[in-house]
């Protein structure tokens, strides 16, 4: 008992601490480093009491290939077990024509995305997605307005974020609805591309929202700006990313890790296969108070009833609970070769199931992993289904109108 209850503990204190405080890298160019975003970010996180470490990577000018060519860029990658890594292009870079961007951007994204993968497995990617400048970029007819470059911004990130398996923290569509609905805030710098203080305060709110996919709506840090137009800006940004998270493909950084399992009754036994999205440990509370067990596969034998199965998981990603009902029905051996359908091996090694006088809705071969795979039957005129060896199958799940039967391979 006391192991268990340290494993329970150990779980908890991670849930914890997983819930309000992130590690992030940030890696771009000027427009992080003007008004030092990375630093609002961190400010803004504080006073809404959660935490966040820090890093960054700024150069002015640096595209992707620039980030990706710089051996600091790796150094920093691979200090950390970061849970986000932002990524930021050159701002017009991601605006240049669909097979450019392809040539010369996202090749570059790639390698570094999948740097930050290969140090870390439990690490994101998180793009910043830029704005379009004040009055667009007049040396390309295609982008020479503020939405034309804005669209294009936000198409290409969402793109390479997709390529990449990464997410994008929607600064540019933030912005569009504050150059809209609030012509009277200034988001711009002088120049009409780098970011004012009120542009870099809708980012900090931005990424808030993004990377802890909560609110930032009621925050006492302003950056010394008017009270108001930072409540202005903190409902904005919260609402374009809280309001379309799939649009944006963020994952909650808590939830990297995912268990799921299925079940099957076999009379007394239950055969249980549990699937994870990467390794991890596995504890089941069987429902009938019997010592716990662990493992992939394990098999447990109940006497008539319903219970309550819980498996606990946790990985190096997080952890995961799932529960799920069984029901439990002992029969006779009559009974179950007269009223039920049954398995039976051939004469010839083959698994048969004996299904006359019932309706197959569903057959499933499960691996080991318990992800279902490919089953090889063939279903027989005196009403058989006759399965062919195949290593890879665990277990067969076959399902009736009112019963599901279940038969373990190996």
């Amino acid at each position: 008992m006391k192991i268990i209850a340290s494993i329970f503990f150990v779980l908890v204190v991670q849930l914890s601490w997983t819930q309000d405080s992130i590690s992030v890298l940030f890696i771009g160019n000027s427009y992080l480093s003007v008004n030092n975003l990375p630093q609002m970010v961190q400010d803004l996180t504080e006073s809404l009491g959660d935490h966040m470490l820090m890093d960054s990577k700024m150069n002015g000018g640096f595209t992707f290939q620039s980030h990706a060519y710089d051996a600091t860029t790796y150094t920093k990658i691979h200090a950390k077990p970061w849970n986000f890594v932002v990524l930021q292009g050159q701002s017009q870079e991601p605006s240049f024509p669909y097979d450019q961007v392809n040539q010369q951007s996202l090749p570059y994204a790639q390698q570094i995305s999948d740097s930050v993968y290969a140090s870390n497995g439990c690490s994101q990617v998180n793009y910043y997605m830029t704005w379009g400048r004040q009055v667009g970029d007049p040396q390309w007819d295609s982008i020479n307005t503020f939405d034309k470059m804005n669209t294009r911004l936000r198409n290409a990130y969402l793109r390479i974020a997709d390529s990449t398996n990464a997410s994008v923290s929607p600064v540019g569509v933030a912005w569009k609805y504050v150059r809209d609905n609030y012509p009277a805030i200034n988001l711009y710098a002088g120049d009409g591309s780098h970011p004012s203080l009120e542009g870099s305060y809708l980012a900090a709110c931005t990424f808030y929202s993004s990377l802890f996919q909560k609110s930032s709506v009621g925050a006492s840090y302003t950056a010394g700006l008017n009270p108001q137009i930072c409540a202005i800006l903190q409902q904005v940004a919260s609402s374009v990313v809280l309001d379309s998270i799939p649009t944006w493909k963020l994952v909650h950084h808590d939830s990297l890790f995912n268990a799921s399992f299925v079940a099957g009754v076999n009379q007394y036994d239950v055969l249980f296969a549990a699937t994870t999205s990467s390794p991890g440990n596995l504890v089941w509370d069987f429902g009938d108070g019997s010592p716990v067990g662990f493992g992939q596969n394990p098999t447990h034998t109940y006497t008539q009833g319903t219970y309550t199965v819980t498996l606990f998981a946790s990985g190096a990603c997080g952890m995961d609970t799932v529960q799920q009902q069984i029901t439990v029905n002992t029969v006779s051996l009559e009974d179950i070769t007269t009223q039920t359908p049954y398995f039976y091996q051939s004469e010839h090694g083959e698994m048969v199931c004996q299904t006359k006088f019932f309706e197959v809705r569903n057959v499933e071969a499960i691996n080991r992993a318990g992800q279902r795979i490919p089953s090889l039957q063939r279903f027989n005129a005196d009403g058989t289904i006759t399965f062919t060896h195949n290593p890879d199958v665990f277990m067969i799940r076959i399902e009736f109108d009112n019963y599901l039967l279940i038969q373990r391979l190996h």
